[in-house]
């Protein structure tokens, strides 16, 4: 159930959405170490967005996960805030990140929850 949501007032006209939706599944999936088949990844272009009083390009993600290693969202932080950056053009200063991991049954699936 790994779920990255990716919310950007960043110009995604020039941007290969199925290229960075997919890369953005692989990435969720390999630092998780869970199998890619349960994530889910969405990005939502948001037309009003002010970081320190400032519209410029930013972004603020969401990653949820049962079990997220908390130990471990430092690293994630970096590496999400690169792939950002990558993708974006968005500086690692312009990234917010919530990190969330639910309780299994607060979170459903395939008519269940986890």
């Amino acid at each position: 159930m790994p779920t990255l949501i990716i919310k950007t007032n960043a110009d995604l006209t020039a941007v290969n959405r199925p290229e960075l939706l997919r890369s953005a599944s692989g990435l969720v999936a390999e630092m998780l170490g869970k199998p890619e088949r349960y994530v889910m990844v969405m990005v939502e272009a948001v037309a009003d967005m002010c970081m320190a009083g400032d519209t410029a390009p930013l972004a603020y993600l969401e990653l949820k996960s049962l079990g997220l290693p908390e130990a471990q969202t430092a690293a994630f932080s970096a590496r999400l805030c690169d792939f950002i950056e990558q993708y974006l053009g968005i500086p690692a200063q312009r990234i917010y990140i919530e990190f969330a991991s639910p309780p299994r049954h607060l979170f459903g699936h395939n008519r269940a929850t986890f």
